[in-house]
């Protein structure tokens, strides 16, 4: 801790049990190839948010990301939220700006530019697994480019479809299907969401937020059934190029 203490430009992801982040790697070797030798990036695991104040107060920082479970309660915290995290409902990416603490959503901009490309003319009815911060994100992006949502849980909760629904009729009408749900990822990489995969087609375009593994149980299983497949990594890289652009603008 006494080497990054020293650096000028502290950088972290609040989160909790967060070791696995993605974000760490990611922006410690972009420092490097920036040869920002006055920059670092850490992970800051919270296991109450209630310790976000002091983390802010204590440390010197110069911008946080925040991924699971923080990104709706982190909310409170802040002095203002940007808009289209304004409409989301959460947020993933902090500035610390003159006027506070602004919060911004970049999870949206980096499923959209991921997922446009494969989209088709079919595609007009997305089921979203999960219901926490990073879903809602899902679904901002999926209603702008004009598909009908529908969430999926594991509890019956209005508007919403549980697992249990889940049958043939609902699989061909939903040829979207986007999980947000943490099933699957490593080391647990056997798990899956509990869909009816049977039912999937070459019509289906499976999408999951998981990159470790890279090829999860429920994208292998929407592979054996032809349907097309991709996993969250470029969706990552790219809400970390548009968390970067917001803290040095």
């Amino acid at each position: 801790m006494e080497e990054t203490e020293k650096k000028e430009k502290r950088f972290g992801l609040v989160g909790k049990d967060i070791s696995y982040s993605f974000s760490k790697g990611y922006f410690e070797k972009k420092f490097k190839q920036l040869d920002l030798r006055d920059h670092s990036y850490e992970n800051f695991d919270l296991a109450d948010i209630s310790g976000f104040k002091s983390l802010v107060e204590q440390c010197n920082l110069s911008g946080l990301n925040v991924t699971i479970p923080y990104k709706e309660a982190v909310i409170p915290y802040l002095d203002a939220i940007g808009e289209t995290a304004q409409e989301i409902g959460a947020v993933n990416t902090i500035a610390f700006t003159e006027n506070g603490l602004i919060g911004h959503n970049t999870d949206a901009y980096g499923f959209e530019h991921s997922i446009r490309p494969l989209l088709q003319p079919h595609h007009t009815n997305a089921l979203i697994m999960g219901t926490g911060g990073a879903s809602k994100a899902i679904a901002f992006v999926l209603k702008k480019l004009g598909l009908g949502v529908t969430f999926v849980s594991r509890t019956e909760q209005e508007g919403m479809l549980t697992y249990q629904a889940l049958d043939g009729d609902v699989l061909k009408e939903h040829t979207v299907i986007v999980n947000c749900t943490p099933l699957g990822t490593h080391p647990n990489i056997d798990e899956k969401p509990d869909l009816p995969y049977g039912f999937l087609t070459d019509k289906h375009l499976l999408y999951d937020l998981i990159y470790n593994p890279e090829k999860t149980s429920f994208l292998q299983e929407g592979e054996k059934q032809g349907a097309t497949i991709k996993n969250g990594l470029e969706m990552l890289r790219l809400q970390a190029e548009k968390a970067w652009e917001i803290w040095t603008s």
